[in-house]
């Protein structure tokens, strides 16, 4: 599928939003330049960690939270995100940006699918449990974000004794009391989803240009551990985690030499493994095809092989 400069797409696959449905929007539109070469063979939201893609695990985290709807933006290889649509959990709608909108306007774009709000808003590249219910329920129409506590000064965001945002990008808006790092996820409310810029960063040209004007940005503490998938060494940690005490993992169909010996490995299904010796701490994707001996590397579907230090 493809669209034309200037225009954005709608693809619907699901029923449109009713009252008491649940609605999260995850940003996917970007062209995941920190985890090149990676994303040059496939978009972010879809690189394997473990056995599924990373939007498999975003949105089944969001079903177990209570989200009933979700609805993507997409541009960097939307084709290939549109062919899994069906194989992913809450089966979500996607709007296709033919040109990169910013953070504001993707949801912008997005506002004919995700009704009056509140919303839930999850970048495309954040793991972790999201506290959907916390979050919503400090709906007041504006903005509301999930930080990760820091020491006073330190991290993304800086929070006053009533939780509400007062540092940001560096600018600072009131007496801070607490530090802590935005993850990524955050609640929009009716007021914030209507005033959206058709271009432009939610933070930048929405937030920030807010509490300059002395409105009001609220913040949700959560101590839930995330992880930002931007980087290889944050990709290869996720596996790991994943991983967790197992040694290796083996999909579906893969096939590995009885010469090779695995080593805290994660093999995606379908992939072949030959060659005599150790494979360890590798992330292989499924359908790849990999020669032992080696170690900390991920081995793409084309058979790249990205080397990673400890």
């Amino acid at each position: 599928m493809t669209a034309h400069p200037g225009e954005f797409v709608h693809l619907a696959f699901g029923l449109r939003q009713t009252r008491g449905v649940l609605t999260a929007m995850i940003l996917c539109a970007g062209f995941g330049t920190r985890l090149q070469p990676l994303t040059d063979e496939l978009p972010k939201p879809l690189v394997p960690v473990g056995d599924r893609p990373l939007l498999a695990h975003i949105l089944d985290r969001l079903r177990l939270a209570g989200v009933t709807r979700a609805v993507l933006n997409l541009h960097h290889k939307p084709d290939e995100i549109i062919k899994s649509i069906n194989g992913l959990p809450l089966q979500p709608q996607v709007v296709v940006e033919a040109q990169i909108l910013g953070t504001a306007g993707g949801v912008a774009a997005a506002r004919p699918l995700l009704g009056p709000g509140p919303v839930l808003l999850h970048n495309g590249d954040i793991l972790t449990t999201p506290p959907v219910d916390q979050l919503l329920a400090r709906d007041r129409g504006g903005l509301c974000l999930a930080v990760s506590p820091r020491p006073t000064g330190q991290g993304s965001v800086g929070l006053g004794a009533d939780d509400r945002v007062v540092r940001l990008r560096g600018r600072s808006f009131g007496h801070e009391v607490c530090g802590g790092d935005y993850i990524g996820i955050a609640a929009l409310g009716a007021r914030c989803l209507a005033s959206l810029p058709e271009r432009g960063c939610l933070i930048q040209d929405w937030a920030i240009p807010e509490l300059a004007a002395g409105g009001h940005i609220d913040a949700l503490r959560t101590t839930a551990p995330w992880s930002d998938l931007g980087r290889l060494e944050d990709y290869v940690r996720a596996n790991w985690d994943w991983l967790g005490a197992r040694v290796q993992v083996v999909g579906a169909g893969a096939i590995v030499s009885e010469r090779v010996k695995l080593e805290r490995s994660v093999i995606g299904a379908g992939a072949h493994v030959v060659g005599e010796g150790v494979l360890s701490e590798c992330v292989v994707w499924p359908g790849a095809r990999v020669t032992a001996p080696l170690s900390r590397a991920v081995v793409t579907g084309s058979g790249a092989v990205v080397s990673f230090g400890r």
